[in-house]
């Protein structure tokens, strides 16, 4: 008999696009597919842009965001799901809908506010509604510095003051929220991320800072590579813990791969 082919969980992306490669989608498909698992996407955006800025974007209806995410609904079974930029409130209202409606399971939430090159990605009634309403659906919100004090309200400037956010957001709806550090907050060699998990404890990775410099797409790339991850079956814990793994990886290849564009780095 012929060997059995182990099945690859389907994981949906709703995201923007960059038509240049380094995040959103693309950059979604490309980490969802390195982890075994099947990519479906749903485009909420298609964002004018490349590596050295974002120039300008044109935001998809409500309705077009349903009917690309309906059909994959009745033909595939969804395992692992993400979100990405989400930039009115329209569409935001339909995503909460949809996972509210349909057998989705509960969300990767990347609450993506704004771009790495300082690009405003959505504005302040979207990001209100994201925050009152579709955390509450998130299986684990992944803000980084600037994003977790727009949601927590607090200036975040120590590792205390991650946890404090972390406390903040978590009260906001989702299972789990990891606060990414990186190295903004110390001198050390180190970079921190704070995951509050399910449970209410606290957990710290620590990985070796690698300075590179700037890196485009890497909260995209960790966030569908959690989805990916809960969707083959690993826990909040080890699911962030893998996706570190594979995104400092990526980012430490970078020092031995031939520059790709003028700006911040694609991974």
């Amino acid at each position: 008999m012929p060997e059995e082919v182990p099945s690859r969980p389907v994981v949906l992306t709703i995201a923007g696009l960059d038509p240049s490669g380094g995040a959103g989608i693309v950059a979604d498909i490309k980490t969802i597919a390195a982890f075994g698992c099947f990519p479906s996407a749903a485009i909420t955006s298609i964002t004018f842009q490349n590596t050295t800025g974002v120039f300008g974007a044109e935001h998809q209806t409500a309705s077009s965001l349903r009917s690309q995410i309906e059909p994959i609904i009745s033909d595939l079974h969804v395992s692992g799901a993400k979100t990405g930029m989400l930039p009115t409130p329209e569409i935001i209202g339909e995503v909460i809908r949809m996972f509210s409606e349909m057998e989705l399971p509960a969300p990767v939430v990347d609450p993506v506010m704004v771009s790495t090159s300082g690009h405003d990605l959505i504005g302040t009634e979207a990001a209100d509604l994201l925050k009152n309403s579709l955390l509450r659906l998130a299986r684990i919100a992944t803000p980084n510095i600037p994003e977790a004090e727009r949601l927590s309200g607090i200036i975040i400037e120590s590792h205390s003051d991650m946890r404090a956010a972390a406390e903040v957001i978590k009260q906001l709806g989702p299972a789990a929220v990891l606060v990414k550090g990186g190295h903004r907050l110390s001198d050390s060699d180190e970079a921190v991320d704070v995951l509050l998990d399910e449970d209410g404890e606290f957990i710290e990775f620590r990985d070796e800072y690698v300075d590179v410099g700037e890196v485009h797409g890497s909260g995209c790339t960790l966030s569908a590579a959690i989805a990916s991850c809960l969707a083959l079956g690993l826990s909040v814990e080890e699911s962030v813990r893998q996706a570190k793994r594979y995104v400092t990886d990526r980012v430490r290849a970078l020092q031995h791969l031939p520059r790709i564009g003028h700006g911040a780095l694609p991974l």
